[in-house]
């Protein structure tokens, strides 16, 4: 089994996202902490595209849980409908709504814990939002950046969070703000699951996948990243 990363190359691995995407961002709209955790439950086994084209109007309207328990859970319904569990996550938005006015002021808490104890919020949602809205040096490990850390070597592990705490570990401190995004974004738009653009990946000597592909699909060839540069509006 191929070794894992050094801490040198962790810096150059970094360094190199960093330079191609120096101000990496979430590519979930919101407004303020509030429609961030939002916008991140939501996004479970969906989207970041779909769940931005249900909140669009949504946002418009709601900006805090007061104002979201007075919109209610049938009108809420109505506004996430195409996204997938529509039904459960309306259910837990109103709840953690309702448990952010009673226990928090209607303020969304700067504390893993707290976080977590709102319906429909696990430790990745809350990662989000604390590095996100608040600035943490987290690490919140979703698909993209499991698949990520395992293929490329840089934090291996069999589960998520195995693979967070083993990315506390490598991920040097100057990059550990926005080590986060860099890596979701190049497994969304890189390092992706069925056939990753190796040959225009910026870190690919650093790599252990030893199935590395070496030519890219033709209807990549193109545009290997986003569009967008691999970043997003706010």
């Amino acid at each position: 089994m191929a070794k894992r990363f050094s801490q040198a190359e962790a810096e150059v691995f970094f360094a190199r996202l960093k330079k191609q995407n120096p101000e990496p961002k979430t590519e979930l709209n919101y407004t303020n902490p509030y429609t961030l955790l939002v916008a991140v439950a939501l996004s479970a086994q969906a989207t970041d595209k779909g769940v931005n084209k249900a909140t669009a109007a949504l946002f418009k309207q709601v900006q805090t849980p007061e104002q979201m328990l007075a919109l209610g859970e049938d009108a809420l319904i109505e506004h996430i409908k195409t996204i997938g569990l529509y039904r459960g996550k309306a259910k837990n938005v109103i709840a953690a709504a309702k448990i952010l006015v009673e226990k928090h002021a209607g303020v969304v808490p700067r504390d893993r814990a707290a976080l977590q104890e709102l319906p429909g919020v696990g430790r990745k949602t809350a990662n989000v939002v604390l590095n996100t809205a608040f600035g943490e040096k987290t690490m919140a490990v979703d698909t993209h950046i499991f698949r990520v850390s395992n293929r490329t070597r840089l934090a291996p592990g069999r589960d998520v969070q195995t693979v967070e705490l083993a990315l506390e570990k490598v991920v040097p401190d100057a990059y550990a703000l926005h080590a986060h995004h860099w890596l979701i974004l190049h497994g969304r738009y890189t390092c992706i699951a069925r056939k990753p653009l190796c040959p225009v990946c910026v870190v690919r000597d650093l790599c252990r996948f030893k199935d590395k592909t070496k030519e890219l699909p033709v209807e990549k060839a193109k545009s290997p990243v986003s569009p967008r540069r691999q970043t997003a509006k706010r």
